[in-house]
């Protein structure tokens, strides 16, 4: 279960999908899906995404959070964003979004620890 403890609403500089990691859109009130290993991650998209550009999005910035995983993760790892916004084992020099809880692969959905950060 999703535990966040700070959710803030943004606007949708783009479509977002649900359970991505996000980065700062293009104005202070926007949010867009990150997009490599050297966005600075903000936080994770709720279950709910949004569907198009200028839609409401809800941003998860602390707390554990559910994230699609985009290859095989150990739990414990550190994570960053591959290039659709799903997690990823991070390495030297990456921005981190988190570190998962649990082990999954391509396509699970996994709690995250949010910690963004560089590894």
């Amino acid at each position: 279960m999703t535990t966040p403890t700070l959710t803030k609403n943004f606007n949708s500089g783009a479509a977002v999908a649900p359970h991505r990691f996000v980065k700062h859109g293009s104005s202070d009130e926007a949010a867009i899906q990150a997009a490599g290993a050297t966005d600075l991650i903000m936080g994770t998209s709720d279950e709910l995404g949004a569907e198009a550009s200028g839609e409401s999005l809800d941003v998860h910035h602390t707390g554990v959070a559910y994230v699609e995983f985009g290859g095989t993760i150990t739990r414990g790892q550190q994570v960053t964003s591959d290039a659709n916004g799903k997690a990823v084992v991070a390495a030297a020099g990456n921005r981190t979004g988190g570190i998962a809880m649990t082990s999954g692969v391509s396509g699970d959905i996994c709690p995250v620890l949010l910690a963004p950060g560089t590894v």
